[in-house]
């Protein structure tokens, strides 16, 4: 082993010489799936490491502001607490920061779908002019300089810190973004109970007559489909429709994933509603009209008592 002291962070990087160990299998959530890993960018101890190094540093934006860590913060399960992040010169975000945590298992990534894969997801904040407003390339150049990046990425990858290198191995790191162990599946696996007020809130998120469970499905808490969730008449962010140009995806966003959702708010792609409870008066109200709303938002009334109830099950889907 060899002990390095990073330049800018001052943290230490203890390289694993052997680029074959994997150790952050041995702490996989028995209840997830294996994660499929593209061929090029099978995952090994020095490969996330180097990209967890490059998830928080702030010189891939243009002015040394802005790293993923800024908008994906840990402690809001790789999410953010405010409505939008700002980017370089302070610049206002467009959309709120969807949660990393359980990534690895998103067929589509972005509110609207429109990237198949981490490597490819990892270039666009690079391309967007009010996150980090650098052109990958001159990223690049600008940490090849750094003498501690070079050694681990010849470890990780056989070659110098290039796009290629700085794409895949943040996304090895974000694929080790993985939670488990909640109350909820504690529950299921016979090794919790959930509490009265747990158990109500259950019955109803799962009940035909709210629907939460249409949507949100699945071990992720969600479908992984799309839909207009009559949040507004009028939508600022045309969703989906910037992507494919369709009428019929105007307004249409990616359902998010309800685990660890207790940690997320505010809520919304525009990180417009603050808390749960305003949520379930959304849904509950039936939504504003718009012409592609989703039929499965048909409103429903619950009492405060019962919200309560929802909530707190909600909370039991936060990941240890």
């Amino acid at each position: 082993m060899f002990l390095f002291s990073c330049s800018e962070e001052k943290e230490i990087v203890t390289p694993n010489k052997d680029a074959n160990e994997y150790t952050f299998l041995d702490k996989f959530p028995r209840e997830l799936p294996k994660i499929e890993y593209p061929e090029d960018n099978f995952p090994n101890d020095n490969r996330i490491r180097l990209g967890e190094l490059l998830f928080s540093d702030k010189r891939l934006s243009r002015t040394n502001e802005v790293s993923c860590a800024s908008c994906h913060k840990s402690e809001y399960a790789f999410a953010d607490n405010k409505p939008t992040t700002k980017g370089v010169e302070g610049l206002d975000g467009t959309r709120n920061s969807i949660s990393l945590m359980n990534v690895a298992y998103q067929k589509r990534l972005l509110r609207e779908g429109g990237v198949p894969t981490l490597e490819m997801q990892i270039l666009v904040p690079f391309q967007e002019h009010n996150e980090f407003d650098l052109n990958i390339l001159a990223a690049a150049s600008k940490l090849s300089k750094d003498s501690i990046y070079q050694y681990l990425s010849q470890l990780a990858y056989k070659r110098d810190l290039d796009p290629f290198v700085i794409t895949r191995s943040i996304s090895a790191f974000e694929r080790t973004l993985i939670g488990g162990n909640s109350k909820f599946y504690d529950y299921l696996n016979d090794k919790a109970k959930l509490t009265t007020e747990e158990e109500r809130g259950m019955v109803l998120f799962f009940s035909d007559s709210l629907a939460c469970a249409s949507c949100h499905s699945g071990i992720l808490f969600t479908s992984q489909e799309f839909a207009n969730n009559g949040l507004y008449e009028i939508f600022k962010d045309n969703g989906k429709q910037r992507l494919t140009g369709l009428d019929s995806d105007n307004g249409v966003f990616k359902i998010p994933s309800l685990r660890n959702v207790s940690k997320t708010s505010p809520y919304m792609h525009d990180g417009s509603v603050a808390t749960l409870n305003v949520v379930l008066d959304h849904y509950g109200s039936g939504g504003n009209p718009h012409r592609n709303k989703s039929i499965l938002i048909k409103g429903f009334y619950i009492t405060d008592t019962q919200k309560r109830d929802i909530i707190t099950f909600l909370e039991t889907l936060t990941e240890k």
